[in-house]
């Protein structure tokens, strides 16, 4: 099988996977496909956590017998060990499948290779890598939740050329286009939980849903960070009164007394009591509230108080830059990264495994966030 083939059914699978899209947590979300004497025989993805796995789903549809050049296409390592399901590896082996090719490794390392070592031992040739960038990027949360046991903190902002996010009047609708703000969705629909300050709260009235075409709508957790309970005063708030509202939940300090204004909140939503400082939030406390729920992710939309704020206490773990080709040309237009002031480059905070994308004329830049004299991300 030549190499343009292997890509384009591994691009395929891929395609599989990505109709998993935010409902397999904790799961990861992969595609598979059968492919024999220049037919695809099978295809499946996992839909859902407790359902099939990908593999099981493409094998399910084989019919007749496969040849000796039949193939397995699989965007992640099939799994070797028991959970809710059976370990793919025995299906693959009773299948009569001679070639697995796989995109990711299995990021634990407790498994990690275990399932390829014992295909190989069942002389089933294995071929490893193919798009093994776009296979692991494919589960961001679920790849740092195995290797760390803790959600992935996300941020996203929109900003003009010169870095602002919106002008000194306030105004910031909307700096980037449509194309763009429908990725966001995109993202919305992936994490678990969606966060923003009080401040994002009062100024925009945020639904913090997920709007996409042709999908029903979607409402993840949503995390309002409002330690003196300041947005509940305000009775038009969509996030407090709407019919999602079970699913809002107040990050309040600790220290707060809470019971006076509790009484204008409808008793589904949820209150953290998490520890503060004069920076805010204990970022760690939240971090180990979002273990307890068993959050496994958070995007963080803003704003530009709460990013800084995550970034000064090295607690945010990946970034989402959109930029527009808008330049305001202000010193006193709202900016973000303003509290981070290195003297040296080398103590500049950076992007790995840095992804781009297009959205019409709007450029978005993303990836981890590696900070200086440090390794973790």
């Amino acid at each position: 099988m030549i190499e343009r083939d292997v890509k384009i059914h591994m691009e395929r699978a891929l395609q599989l996977a990505n109709k998993g899209w935010g409902k397999t947590h904790p799961n990861p979300m992969v595609g598979a496909l059968v492919f024999d004497q220049g037919v695809v025989r099978g295809e499946g993805y996992h839909k859902q956590v407790g359902a099939s796995h990908a593999e099981i789903n493409a094998l399910s549809q084989l019919t007749g017998k496969l040849s000796s050049d039949a193939t397995l296409f699989v965007t992640l390592e099939p799994c070797s060990t028991h959970g809710q399901t059976p370990p793919c590896i025995d299906a693959i082996i009773r299948s009569g499948i001679k070639r697995v090719v796989v995109g990711a490794i299995d990021p634990n390392p407790k498994h990690r290779g275990r399932g390829l070592d014992i295909l190989r031992k069942a002389r089933i040739e294995v071929i490893e890598g193919i798009l093994s960038r776009e296979c692991e990027d494919l589960n961001l949360l679920f790849n740092f939740w195995i290797k760390r046991r803790s959600p992935l903190i996300a941020g996203k902002i929109a900003m003009t050329i010169d870095g602002r996010l919106a002008t000194r009047s306030g105004d910031s609708k909307w700096i980037t286009n449509l194309q763009s703000r429908m990725d966001v969705m995109k993202w919305r629909r992936l994490f678990p939980a969606i966060a923003v300050g009080a401040n994002t709260v009062l100024t925009d009235n945020p639904s913090l849903t997920s709007r996409m075409d042709n999908r029903e709508i979607w409402c993840p957790i949503r995390i309002i960070i409002d330690p003196k309970l300041r947005t509940v005063n305000s009775k038009l708030c969509k996030v407090y009164n709407d019919e999602y509202m079970k699913r809002t939940v107040i990050v309040v300090s600790k220290d707060f007394n809470t019971k006076e204004k509790r009484k204008l909140l409808d008793p589904s939503i949820d209150l953290w009591k998490i520890a503060t400082s004069h920076d805010g939030v204990e970022w760690d406390a939240f971090r180990r509230k979002c273990i307890e729920k068993n959050i496994f992710g958070v995007f963080f939309e803003g704003g530009a108080k709460t990013i800084n704020s995550l970034i000064n206490s090295r607690e945010l773990n990946y970034l989402f830059s959109y930029r527009a080709p808008k330049l305001l040309g202000d010193p006193e237009a709202y900016s973000v990264f303003t509290e981070y002031n290195p003297e040296r480059i080398n103590s500049a905070i950076t992007l790995g495994q840095v992804q781009h994308a297009t959205f019409g004329d709007d450029e978005l830049m993303r990836g981890y966030i590696k900070y200086p004299n440090k390794g973790r991300q």
